[in-house]
């Protein structure tokens, strides 16, 4: 009997963005690095999942790597497979995080001040439930990032009808994690608006159409 199609979603290690040290830096967000307390999370985590996959039995001699190629998912995923031990590493462009635009790397208090317009029309679009509409001003609104995720699932769904990897491990960012929640198990607009970013490293385990949440180590 063929085995479920198995995904790990995996959100990156902790950021000089989540520390907000790149606020003053203003690195652009492909090159943002993790910390050092991000690669030791990487890195622990890694183990942690190695060590449920072995108790779950779940084979990763033919397991598929797919990663943003942003620089904090290539380390992130190249730390978790110091423990996985995966051989087949790929890459696609549409799991790069959610495109922030004019707002990149900005606090909340210089949004206000510098597009006073624009902010307050991406809050007034979150404050009425507009969580996945809102689009950033030149950056993509999570619905962007969701239409441009759809052909990526078709294709791992139609490697897994070939035959291909059954097991794969997902590298991506907060909303494109969320954003692919929503395309692969038909979420509504409201489960994105209650959905929040997910925590560094939090990993997500989906077996065939069924979304099993965040695994617990």
């Amino acid at each position: 009997m063929k085995n479920p199609l198995r995904i790990f979603l995996i959100r990156h290690g902790e950021t000089i963005d989540n520390t907000k040290e790149n606020y003053e830096l203003r690195i652009p967000d492909h090159l943002v690095p993790l910390t050092e307390a991000g690669v030791e999370q990487a890195r622990e985590t890694g183990v942690n999942l190695a060590a449920y996959c072995e108790r779950e039995g779940i084979d990763l001699r033919g397991a598929r790597i797919w990663r943003s190629p942003f620089l904090r998912t290539r380390r992130t995923s190249e730390l978790f497979n110091e423990s996985l031990g995966i051989a087949d590493v790929r890459e696609e462009v549409t799991l790069i995080e959610q495109q922030y635009g004019l707002f990149d790397a900005r606090r909340k208090e210089e949004l206000a001040a510098k597009f006073p317009e624009e902010y307050a029309e991406y809050r007034r679009q979150i404050e009425n439930g507009g969580r996945l509409y809102a689009r950033l001003p030149l950056g993509e609104s999570p619905l962007d990032v969701a239409v441009r995720l759809r052909p990526f699932i078709d294709d791992i769904r139609r490697d897994y009808e070939r035959g291909e990897a059954d097991t794969l491990f997902i590298f991506t960012h907060g909303t494109a994690m969320r954003a692919f929640l929503l395309r692969y198990c038909n979420y509504s607009p409201e489960w994105y608006q209650a959905e929040y970013t997910p925590a560094n490293c939090a990993v997500r385990l989906l077996v065939g159409d069924e979304d099993r949440g965040y695994l617990n180590f």
